[in-house]
């Protein structure tokens, strides 16, 4: 998988440029908020159709505009055509070949992993970052996952509403329980499936970087172990939990059960990585758990994703850069961003197309 080329219009401060992309390794240079971190963000954007910074669209159209526009070809089997457009009207068009296309279709046909400043603040982020970055991650490979979210989400703000003028309707009470229970313990059975899978790839990854390091992950759920259960026991528990609270959610106003008030923790050495890692042990967590999706998603698809580099490599010390940059598989196209090429040695950027952009122009 490669993206070919992209095009910009009114994105951030990106009015209109054209970036060829027509290579493996691609570094775009500039200075801080010239617009790099734009260039990723847009391309990250037509993999899942989210914004690692915003979850208001709006923000990504040029102060001055009326609409934002996206554009790119991606080779695959075949080259495709991705078009996202976005206006203040809050109109959305995307299109797959110049056909209007579904969300799910669209997501599906590019693959992206990014890896950002952003990301090293995983751990000492709210269980809300870290269930961001799994959901994400999930969607990539299991592309009907983001609508049960989503459908989980939006009965779960009915719940609250309904609780919040709470009206002694058990009945109906117990319609949102019901929902909420088949589509969140199914949530839950993917997070804890795909936790287990990434474990496995990032454990070697970071005893390799680490030397004497087990990373371990565990989904903490109020009302599940550690142990691996089928998801008709899952959804049992799920019920057992809303009927111990109800009283509680009712006096709150809000859903206190579900996979909305989960947690993932990172152990390292049976230490919960949260509270007691090092700034180094934090970014080898998180450099190993974004090699490990790219292992992931090259597994299930049979296609490597783009790798998306956001100003890390300068995060990370000698022994870290190293190893993302040595570890990077050829048949993965990776896209870095950065201020200059200092960080980067002659070899690495022997084969590396350099892109440069000033104030969102490219130069």
């Amino acid at each position: 998988m490669k993206i070919l080329d992209l095009k910009l219009k009114n994105y951030r401060n990106c009015k209109n440029i054209e970036i060829d992309l027509n290579s493996k390794k691609i570094l775009i240079i500039g200075k801080n908020a010239q617009g790099k971190t734009n260039i990723l963000e847009s391309i990250y954007f037509l993999s899942t159709l989210k914004s690692q910074r915003t979850t208001n669209l709006l923000d990504l159209i040029n102060f001055n505009e009326t609409k934002t526009e996206i554009k790119a070809n991606v080779e695959k089997n075949t080259q495709i055509e991705l078009d996202f457009s976005y206006d203040r009207e809050k109109k959305r068009e995307i299109k797959v070949n110049r056909l209007k296309t579904r969300p799910k279709e669209f997501k599906n046909v590019l693959k992206t992993v990014l890896f950002s400043i952003q990301d090293l603040l995983l751990l000492r982020g709210t269980p809300q970052d870290r269930r961001d970055w799994l959901d994400v991650a999930i969607s990539q490979i299991y592309p009907a996952y983001d609508d049960r979210l989503s459908k989980y989400n939006k009965i779960r703000i009915q719940k609250n509403n309904f609780l919040k003028d709470y009206s002694q309707n058990d009945i109906l009470f117990e319609v949102y329980n019901e929902q909420l229970t088949i589509l969140g313990s199914n949530i839950i059975y993917l997070r804890k499936k795909f936790l287990k899978e990434i474990e496995k790839i990032a454990q070697e990854k970071h005893f390799t970087i680490s030397g004497d390091e087990k990373l371990t992950i565990l989904y903490n759920c109020s009302f599940l172990g550690e142990e691996e259960i089928e998801i008709e026991e899952i959804s049992k528990r799920f019920q057992q939990k809303l009927q111990e609270r109800k009283k509680e959610e009712i006096q709150r106003g809000q859903a206190l059960v579900g996979p909305h008030r989960d947690d993932i923790i990172f152990y390292i050495n049976g230490e919960d990585g949260t509270k007691f890692a090092s700034q180094g042990q934090q970014r080898t967590i998180v450099l190993s758990l974004k090699l490990a999706e790219l292992d992931i998603i090259v597994h299930k698809t049979g296609e490597p994703p783009i790798l998306l580099l956001d100003d890390v490599l300068a995060e990370l010390d000698d022994i870290r850069q190293n190893y993302l940059l040595t570890t990077i598989n050829e048949t993965t196209q990776t896209i870095i961003t950065s201020v200059d090429t200092l960080l980067f040695d002659k070899s690495f950027l022997q084969d590396v197309k350099i892109v440069k952009i000033e104030n969102g122009t490219i130069l």
